[in-house]
């Protein structure tokens, strides 16, 4: 019993950053990264979510949480965030971080199972912290189309990314995209890309 419960707290102590890196190590498609996002970097994807639009805040790829804590920090209350994290490790460790937030452990490129389940409403804000430049173009492509067709009209999707240019480029549908400046603290150095369809 003594051991078991030496073996969990040393679990439970495990720095973010090494867990990262584990899991990097054992499905480097999946995770994307081999650190959690910067508080930086986090902030400033969190400050493109609205305060004023109804509805959900999806986060898809939330890892530890370092976005979902600034998001919840830009205002959101935890009980309008929904998080779908692929890792078991990962879905265990933000129920026990986040009261409230609810977290299931999915797909996040398998939306249209996620939108049936759990969403009813438009979104609010889509936040992606997917490695989707892991993924071919067709597959980020539809994966953004299917979140913009879940927003509220000219709500955001948020991805953050390490590449100079967007993981889809604004000719290739119909949606509008908006670019951060580098976000230099973060380690690479990453950006934010906010995609919106235009409002009627």
């Amino acid at each position: 019993m003594l051991k078991q419960l030496r073996n969990h707290s040393l679990k439970d102590h495990i720095p973010d950053e090494i867990r990262f890196l584990r899991r990097w190590f054992d499905d480097p498609l999946k995770v994307g990264a081999v650190a959690p996002s910067s508080p930086a970097l986090a902030r400033k994807m969190a400050s493109y979510v609205p305060l004023e639009q109804p509805g959900l805040v999806l986060e898809l790829g939330p890892g530890t949480g370092v976005v979902t804590n600034a998001v919840l920090r830009h205002g959101i209350d935890p009980e309008r965030v929904l998080a779908v994290e692929y890792s078991g490790e990962f879905v265990s460790m933000l129920r026990d971080r986040f009261a409230g937030v609810a977290v299931m452990q999915g797909d996040a490129y398998d939306f249209e199972t996620i939108r049936q389940k759990h969403i009813d409403a438009p979104l609010a804000a889509v936040v992606s912290s997917l490695p989707l430049f892991s993924r071919p173009k067709a597959m980020r492509k539809r994966l953004i189309s299917l979140c913009l067709d879940a927003l509220a009209p000219g709500a955001p999707f948020i991805q953050f990314s390490y590449a100079l240019v967007p993981p889809v480029s604004e000719k290739e549908g119909n949606f509008t995209i908006e670019s951060s400046n580098w976000i230099l603290g973060n380690l690479p150095p990453a950006r934010v890309w906010v995609y919106r369809r235009p409002v009627n």
